[in-house]
């Protein structure tokens, strides 16, 4: 193995401030990324209107209508037909073997038999169009499989980010962000035309394979090319593309109330991402870390004159680029098992795992119960997409001045006592306690925005992207069973808040035993990791540093 000096470790940093660390050439990744990243909050909430369930009932078209039961209005078939809840309503899923006319003079049918719905259903279409669950009666007894699209659609993300988590600090960020683009884009497409819930449920699977390598090589990519100075910047600007996309999908699915047109208006940004693809750069840092100084000094070079900074251009040849090196070992190729070889790698690997985890299934076990407080469902997730944009901006204030880990350790406990608090709150305060939730959905947004960052910033170069990727696929296993949690109120009606509670308040836990990486450089080696440097014991505090510079 060879051993390099720690000399190196601000050289790619002095680098980059050379030619401007957050300049037009960075505005422009930003710029790119966030056009592709609008479409990810999009399909990630889509399945709250795609399966909304509407207001159904068993259908009674078949019943003869030329006899006695001909002549009743319609009040009066339902009243000999459906039988009647407990709240007064007509049952959604049950009915009567034969008409009951007797209860035309006698409402009572506590006593009387009751078959499932032998005809099928007929749904309430004055808010949806069409639905999963219209279009392949995805109700009663099936309703499961209803509920199962957003658990599959996640599985799917979860192997999605393992698989361009390792590809892409494999063949690079730029060329598998090509590849995540096109998969979405054509899978997303593919699966609005459908013709059975199977063939629906599969190509949903890759389509969330597909668009999750977005997120966390855009992340990476974006944070891999600014200054230590903006990189809480670039995590925020990342988190209001969600707030853009979860504000926005409420008003494009009240415009677009068919599920296979909604599921192709929110893919269809990926066209343009496709497009733009091209002005987007290789990150300089993988390239360096590859060996590849040719292709990283062009990038350099196109970054320097995009910024304005040409006089610095020429100091930066593929010779200079080679003195900062920084790989254990010349062609050697990472994977996952490079989280867990050495100690403090895989004691990361695992507090981050939990966190994850713990932050994606609290946030979308909050966004997933939109219709759990008897709101209307556009107003309540605009509501929801709206809280965030606060949050992120205050979180932009509180990782400077509290840090990153303290940041997320608040944001999970808040999470945590606002579901503890609905717990405890009557039903029919439905109000208050969506006043309440959306408290809570800030907080979770608030925990997400910083742990993207705060993950990006504690894994090396390296293994950046395995770190990310396994790190996305632990939030997507959370997210692929919150809906699954949410069915449990069948169970207990609270169980899921308190499931819920409890996991935000152990990743609060756990989150506190991750170090601090406020106004640290980025580690680059797994050696750095074990060595205690950059984000563990050693700090590198920036106006120290330049000091120290300045005086020598």
């Amino acid at each position: 193995m060879v051993i390099i000096e720690s000399t190196w470790k601000m050289k790619f940093e002095h680098l980059l401030s050379d030619i401007n660390g957050f300049g037009r050439f960075q505005i422009m990744i930003i710029i790119i990324s966030f056009v592709a990243r609008f479409t990810l909050p999009c399909h990630f909430m889509l399945g709250n209107f795609i399966a909304a369930v509407p207001s159904h009932r068993c259908d009674l078209s078949t019943l003869d209508d030329e006899g006695v039961f001909g002549n009743l209005t319609q009040e009066q078939r339902l009243t000999v037909t459906i039988p009647v809840q407990e709240d007064g309503t007509p049952s959604s899923c049950k009915m009567f073997p034969e008409p009951q006319f007797h209860l035309l003079s006698n409402s009572n049918d506590s006593d009387l038999a009751t078959v499932p719905c032998q005809n099928g259903w007929v749904y309430d279409n004055s808010t949806f169009k069409s639905t999963l669950a219209t279009e392949w009666d995805l109700v009663c007894d099936q309703k499961g499989q209803n509920k199962a699209t957003a658990t599959i659609f996640f599985l799917g993300v979860m192997f999605g980010a393992m698989t361009f988590g390792s590809l892409s600090d494999r063949f690079g960020r730029k060329t598998m962000l090509l590849v995540s683009y096109i998969s979405g884009m054509l899978f997303g497409v593919a699966s609005a035309f459908s013709t059975s819930f199977i063939m629906f449920a599969v190509l949903r699977f890759f389509t969330g394979f597909g668009i999750t390598g977005i997120v966390i090589i855009s992340s990476v990519l974006s944070v891999e090319w600014v200054d230590i100075e903006h990189r809480k910047l670039v995590g925020v600007i990342d988190s209001l593309s969600w707030t853009f996309g979860n504000s926005m999908i409420p008003a494009i699915a009240y415009c677009v109330n068919d599920w296979r047109q909604l599921t192709i208006v929110v893919t269809s940004p990926l066209v343009l991402a496709i497009l733009t693809w091209r002005w987007i750069p290789e990150s300089a840092r993988w390239l360096i870390a590859n060996g590849k100084f040719e292709k990283a000094n062009f990038y350099l070079q196109q970054c320097a004159q995009i910024n304005q900074k040409q006089e610095f251009a020429s100091k930066i040849t593929p010779e200079t680029l080679s003195s900062i090196v920084v790989t254990e070992r010349k062609d050697r190729t990472y994977s996952y098992l490079d989280l867990i070889r050495t100690p403090k790698m895989r004691r990361l690997a695992l507090l981050t795992g939990i966190v994850w985890y713990g932050v994606a299934s609290t946030y979308y076990g909050i966004s997933f119960n939109i219709t759990g407080f008897g709101l209307n469902i556009y107003l309540t997730q605009f509501v929801y997409g709206a809280i965030e944009l606060p949050v992120t901006l205050s979180v932009y204030y509180l990782l400077d001045k509290v840090g990153r880990r303290n940041t997320e350790v608040g944001s999970l406990l808040g999470a945590g006592i606002c579901l503890a608090i609905n717990i405890f709150l009557p039903r029919d305060m439905s109000v208050l306690r969506t006043v309440v939730a959306m408290l809570g959905k800030g907080c979770s947004a608030a925990s997400f925005t910083t742990v993207v960052l705060y993950s990006s910033e504690l894994f090396p170069t390296v293994v950046r992207q395995n770190g990310m990727g396994y790190n996305s696929s632990m939030g997507r296993l959370g997210v692929s069973l919150a809906p699954l949690i949410l069915l449990l109120d069948e169970v207990w009606r609270d169980l899921p808040q308190v499931l819920l509670c409890s996991i935000a308040l152990l990743a609060s836990l756990v989150a506190r035993m991750l170090p601090e990486t406020r106004d640290r450089c980025l580690p680059e080696t797994i050696q750095d990791i074990e060595d205690g440097q950059t984000g563990y014991d050693i700090e590198i505090p920036l106006k120290s540093k330049a000091n120290d510079e300045g005086e020598n």
